[in-house]
C-alpha cells in the first residue's frame, strides 16, 4: 500500500512539472545544486521558475516517508526574490497529507559582485507538525520528530518566522555559502538556531563548440552540510541532527534542471540516510505578460 501511495504522490508532483515544462521556450541557465543551502543568487526579474523538491527518509523504528515541497519562485526585482511553497507528504502504512505552506523573501543590497555577497532572508511558515521536508534543520531538530504518526502530528499547527543570513562567494570556478539560521515559533517557543553550508562548481568551464544535452559542462558537482545549534534555551550541540551530502545538478534543454543529493546522518538524533530529487522550471518574462494586460496590449 505504501509503495503505490508514494509513487502516486512523486508520478503527480513530476507530471505536473513536466506539463508546465512543455509550455515554455528552449534555453537555460546553471543553477547551484544546493537542496538546503542558499547561494546569492537570485531570480531573474519577471521570470518564474517552478521547482520540486522530493525528500525521502526513514527514522529508525518508524515507517517510510516521502515528502514534496513545490516552490514557485519569482523575480520581482534585482535585488528581491519571492516564493511560495506548498508542502505535502505521505507515509507508509499511515496516510498522504499536505502538510502547509511558506513564503519566503530574499533581498540582496550589493547587486555588485563582491568578495563575499551578503542575502538577507525572510520567511512565514504556516505548516503543521506532520511536516518532513527538512528543508532546514535547526535547534534540536531530530529523527523522533520525523517518526510521530501523521494523525497526531498534523494537529499541531505551527506558525513560525525564518531569518537568514546568506553569505556567498565565487572564487575561480567554485561557488561557496554559508547560511545561518534564527527560527521562532510564535507560540511561545525558544528561538532556534541552525547552519547550512555548501560547495559545488561546474565539472568543465569550458564551453563546448558543439550543442551538447548531456556534457560535463552542463552537469554540476558538490556537498552541502547542515545541522541544528540548539535554542535560547539550550544553546548547545547536544542532541541536535546534522548532515552532509554530496550533490549533482544537470542543466537540462528547456531550462529544466534536475538534482540528485543523498545525505548521511552524523549523530545519533539524525536519520541515517536522506536521499533528495530535485526538479526545475524557469518560465522566462512571465511578469511581462501581465503589464502588457494592464496596458491594453495584446500577447
Amino acid at each position: 500500500m505504501y509503495r503505490i501511495s508514494l509513487a502516486n504522490f512523486i508520478r503527480r508532483g513530476a507530471c505536473a512539472a513536466l506539463l508546465v515544462a512543455g509550455l515554455g521556450a528552449f534555453a537555460g541557465a546553471q543553477e547551484k545544486p544546493y537542496f538546503v543551502t542558499y547561494s546569492h543568487d537570485l531570480e531573474e526579474p519577471g521570470n518564474l521558475e517552478i521547482e520540486t523538491k522530493t525528500t525521502l527518509g526513514r527514522p529508525d523504528g518508524a515507517n517510510r516517508f516521502g515528502a514534496l515541497a513545490t516552490e514557485f519562485e519569482y523575480g520581482a526585482r534585482a535585488w528581491w526574490t519571492t516564493e511560495v511553497y506548498l508542502d505535502g507528504q505521505t507515509t507508509a502504512n499511515e496516510s498522504t497529507i499536505p502538510t502547509g505552506f511558506r513564503w519566503e523573501n530574499r533581498f540582496r543590497p550589493l547587486m555588485k559582485e563582491h568578495w563575499i555577497n551578503p542575502v538577507l532572508y525572510v520567511e512565514f511558515e504556516n505548516i503543521n507538525g506532520a511536516d518532513k521536508t527538512l528543508l532546514e534543520v535547526v535547534g534540536h531538530d531530530g529523527q523522533e520528530d520525523l517518526a510521530e504518526h501523521n494523525g497526531v502530528a498534523r494537529e499541531e499547527v505551527e506558525h513560525e518566522g525564518e531569518l537568514k543570513l546568506i553569505l556567498s562567494s565565487n572564487f575561480r570556478d567554485w561557488n561557496i555559502s554559508e547560511n545561518f539560521i534564527a527560527e521562532k515559533n510564535f507560540a511561545h517557543e525558544p528561538w532556534e538556531f541552525g547552519y547550512a553550508v555548501g560547495a559545488s562548481r561546474p565539472l568543465k568551464t569550458a564551453l563546448s563548440l558543439r550543442q551538447c544535452t548531456f556534457c560535463l559542462e552542463k552537469l554540476r558537482a558538490g556537498v552541502e552540510a547542515y545541522g541544528g545549534l540548539g535554542d535560547t534555551w539550550d544553546l548547545s550541540l547536544s542532541n541536535t541532527s546534522h548532515y552532509i551530502a554530496p550533490l549533482v545538478g544537470w542543466d537540462m534543454p528547456a531550462r529544466m534542471r534536475l538534482s540528485f543529493s543523498p545525505g548521511f546522518g552524523l549523530t545519533g538524533t539524525s536519520m541515517d540516510r536522506v536521499y533528495r530529487v530535485g526538479f526545475a522550471y524557469e518560465m522566462p518574462q512571465i511578469g511581462s505578460l501581465f503589464r502588457g494586460r494592464g496596458k491594453g496590449t495584446v500577447r
